[in-house]
């Protein structure tokens, strides 16, 4: 069964309606023919060794400083919307953070019961009326999870929350595809409108992001994925404006728990961090069978890949190895060549 057919349930998602952004953000700037002449250089050869060596990627889009340097797309068409799975979990992190910057919102730690209260009396757990927002981003909301490989399917917001709990809230981290629903249904119930509709007005039109689809999981341009990660690494401002508060991009992107199983790292708000001792860790979104969005703070840099969507490119891990071995080594050369 398909691992997120819940977001068109939960949400009641249809395919694009074809809604187009307003004007391109100055942060994601074009060019000079001088950069791009120093682009070339530094990732010379790698359309070749993709293509040879990592059969399963299908794409990838390298931005550093604001600027796309890299692009590689097997089947030759940057605009095809793609696959993301659980990348979209950080994406609803996202929303989630405009909602507070809003005041729709109060806070992390407001219960999900005051925001949506007909969900108090399907649970009789005294416990879950102590769940928070935090408790749900950081999956730590303590349902009762057997999913070590996180690839469960997940359930209608009101089944999800009437699950019994295996742990007081904030206790311990279980990764719950149950969660997702029910956080959107809690963004649907602040915003008054749709999840999309909400969507679209506050991160795909100031974004200038192509509009999603929604069928069967979510499907996204890669070069939007790298948007999405440019967006937390600038602290939530795009185009001049303040989208998410900076202190809820800062925290969503740091460490707020040890994580865990499927991916094995530490947690912030729907977004894994990678273990290190940088003032500002590496961060990644992180979907199943290789789709990415990992961030490298101290480089200013953004590298957004999709996999084939399968149990033996999950296993092989083409994506990931990529980002970490040659992407990266070539992202540190084109830095280099602009230093006198």
């Amino acid at each position: 069964p398909c691992r997120a057919w819940f977001l068109c349930l939960s949400l009641g998602l249809i395919a694009a309606t074809g809604v187009q952004a307003q004007t391109p953000p100055t942060e994601w700037r074009s060019s000079t023919p001088a950069e791009k002449s120093l682009d070339a250089a530094a990732f010379q050869g790698l359309d070749d060794t993709i293509a040879k060596d990592s059969a399963d990627v299908q794409s990838v889009v390298v931005a550093q400083r604001g600027r796309v340097v890299y692009e590689y797309y097997r089947d030759g068409a940057p605009g095809t919307l793609r696959d993301v799975q659980s990348v979209m979990k950080s994406a609803l992190s996202a929303l989630v953070g405009v909602a507070i910057g809003q005041g729709r919102i109060a806070g992390l730690d407001q219960p999900v019961v005051t925001l949506v209260p007909e969900w108090a009396a399907l649970n009789t757990d005294p416990r879950a009326a102590a769940i928070t927002v935090r408790h749900i981003l950081t999956m730590t909301a303590g349902f009762a999870v057997n999913d070590p490989t996180g690839t469960a399917g997940g359930l209608r917001p009101a089944e999800a929350w009437a699950r019994p709990l295996r742990s007081a809230p904030g206790e311990s981290f279980a990764y719950d595809n149950a969660l997702i629903p029910m956080i959107a249904a809690v963004l649907e119930k602040v915003a008054g409108m749709p999840v999309p509709d909400y969507a679209r007005k506050e991160l795909l039109g100031p974004l200038d992001m192509e509009e999603p689809t929604y069928i069967r999981t979510m499907q996204m341009r890669t070069v939007d994925m790298a948007k999405l990660g440019q967006l937390f690494l600038q602290n939530g401002v795009w185009g001049g404006k303040q989208i998410l508060p900076p202190s809820y991009a800062t925290a969503a992107t740091s460490q707020q728990n040890a994580g865990g199983a499927p991916v094995g790292m530490p947690y912030g708000y729907m977004w894994w961090i990678v273990p290190g001792a940088a003032p500002r860790r590496t961060y990644m979104a992180s979907g199943y069978a290789g789709q990415f969005i990992w961030v490298h703070p101290e480089s200013q840099l953004v590298i957004a890949g999709t996999s084939t969507v399968s149990p033996a490119s999950q296993a092989r891990g083409q994506m990931l190895a990529l980002i970490r071995t040659r992407l990266f080594q070539a992202a540190q050369r084109r830095a280099a060549a602009d230093k006198p």
